[in-house]
């Protein structure tokens, strides 16, 4: 497959989250399979090459073709070169959702997408080699022509009923989205629109609700800094590990730095994923990291808490003892069970049922007890609270496995070809 990438505007168009438009095609089309064999980034008669990430140029040949003509003129002649190929048009002022170039190189027929707000005034266009040989451009632009193609039978509309919307890192269906950036306003509104769908559709309370201020104040400094999700990840791990032995000290300042440091983890833990999703960083290495460290520094902080409120004193025999065991085993139990379901599903469990994504919002996981913890702390019941964690911890587990062994044996679901339920709240719309 050839592309041909509609630049004119390149340089004039706002940025989003630190990349151009043009970037952020390449960079999708650099996610797809196939991947095209040859990309032409028409920057006009004089259109300036964008400032682009050094492994775009490794990926694929991208030719950077800057020459005078108008739009038909110059999609016309880059037609008469693709030599028996399927193409694949694009525009430079247009934000596409990502996933969209690869559904489309994957595509075997004409198909136009235009933006599911018609006011959008944002198409793509993919056309197979036997839809070339005669054609003729007569458009100002690409969406005029995705209009003109599809009036005329050339193509035929892209519907989003057979767009796999389905994102299973962020437990949600999102339908996919097309916006035309021009303005600094619009670009703003977009990068909202983008934030917020990068939320995962199940999640806890604190990260839906508490959290996004602090996460959108960083995520858009560090992206147009070019900041690497890794290195906010690696600060994470270092927040996250360095305030176990500081909680275990056990005196009023050590309690409040860790905690202090457990919160900049967490703000951070949203920050990271962000990040990376918005700006195409993200990476095996970086997943690994910060889902390894989602999974193991929990039963940590609850031993340093243990160890903080007198567990070296008091003994393992101890009641604070025997509930430390309890949390840390029941924690790991609780997550064993968790490795069930998405070996039947291909999902995470609490995309089963609204009722197993409204679970998610509140049961026993770092974001809901350590304020638990904090809480009982400020108080002056901070083994209450941990003892409530433990009991939580348990209640947790005990939900998952019932829960588990009513879908897979009781009702077997997984035997009824049963798409789980969808649990992401709606969409904002760009205005």
């Amino acid at each position: 497959m050839l592309v041909w990438i509609d630049a004119v505007q390149c340089g004039r168009v706002p940025k989003i989250f630190g990349l151009t438009l043009v970037e952020r095609h390449l960079q999708a089309l650099k996610r797809s399979l196939p991947r095209p064999a040859r990309i032409v980034v028409d920057l006009g008669a004089d259109g300036q090459k964008p400032r682009i990430d050094s492994s775009l140029d490794e990926a694929f040949a991208i030719e950077w073709r800057q020459v005078p003509g108008d739009f038909s003129a110059r999609l016309q002649r880059f037609l008469a070169e693709t030599q028996g190929e399927a193409v694949l048009l694009l525009d430079g002022a247009t934000l596409p959702d990502a996933r969209l170039h690869a559904s489309l190189t994957a595509l075997a027929a004409s198909v136009a997408v235009l933006a599911p707000k018609e006011d959008e005034r944002a198409a793509m266009i993919r056309l197979d080699a036997d839809r070339l040989p005669g054609l003729t451009i007569d458009a100002a632009d690409l969406p005029s022509l995705a209009t003109k193609l599809q009036a005329a039978g050339v193509v035929r509309p892209y519907q989003q009923e057979e767009f796999n919307g389905f994102i299973r890192k962020l437990r949600r269906t999102i339908p996919y989205y097309m916006f035309r950036v021009e303005t600094a306003d619009k670009a703003a509104k977009v990068e909202k629109f983008m934030f917020w769908s990068n939320y995962k559709g199940s999640t806890d309370f604190f990260t839906r609700y508490v959290y996004p201020p602090f996460v959108w104040i960083s995520v858009g400094p560090l992206a147009r800094a070019r900041v690497h999700p890794n290195a906010v990840t690696i600060f994470s791990i270092i927040l996250a590990l360095g305030a176990i032995p500081i909680w275990a000290v056990g005196e009023t300042w050590s309690f409040w730095t860790g905690f202090a440091m457990a919160y900049g983890m967490s703000v951070l833990d949203s920050v990271d994923g962000k990040l990376a999703r918005l700006t195409f960083t993200d990476s095996r290495l970086g997943n690994f990291l910060d889902h390894g460290l989602d999974m193991v520094h929990p039963p940590f902080w609850y031993l340093s808490w243990a160890y903080g409120l007198g567990l070296a004193t008091l003994g393992w025999g101890s009641t604070l003892g025997l509930a430390t065991i309890l949390v840390m085993a029941f924690y790991v139990i609780d997550r064993l069970i968790l490795k069930v379901y998405p070996s039947f599903f291909q999902r995470a469990f609490h995309t089963h049922s609204k009722l197993d994504g409204r679970m998610r919002t509140f049961i026993a996981r770092r974001n809901i007890t350590l304020p638990m913890f904090i809480a009982g702390y400020v108080l002056g019941y901070a083994v209450e609270a941990f003892y409530l964690i433990v009991a939580w911890q348990i209640l947790t587990a005990a939900y998952h496995g019932v829960r588990t062994f009513w879908i897979l044996v009781i009702d077997r679901a997984h035997l009824k070809n049963r798409r789980p339920t969808d649990v992401a709240a709606a969409l904002k719309q760009v205005d």
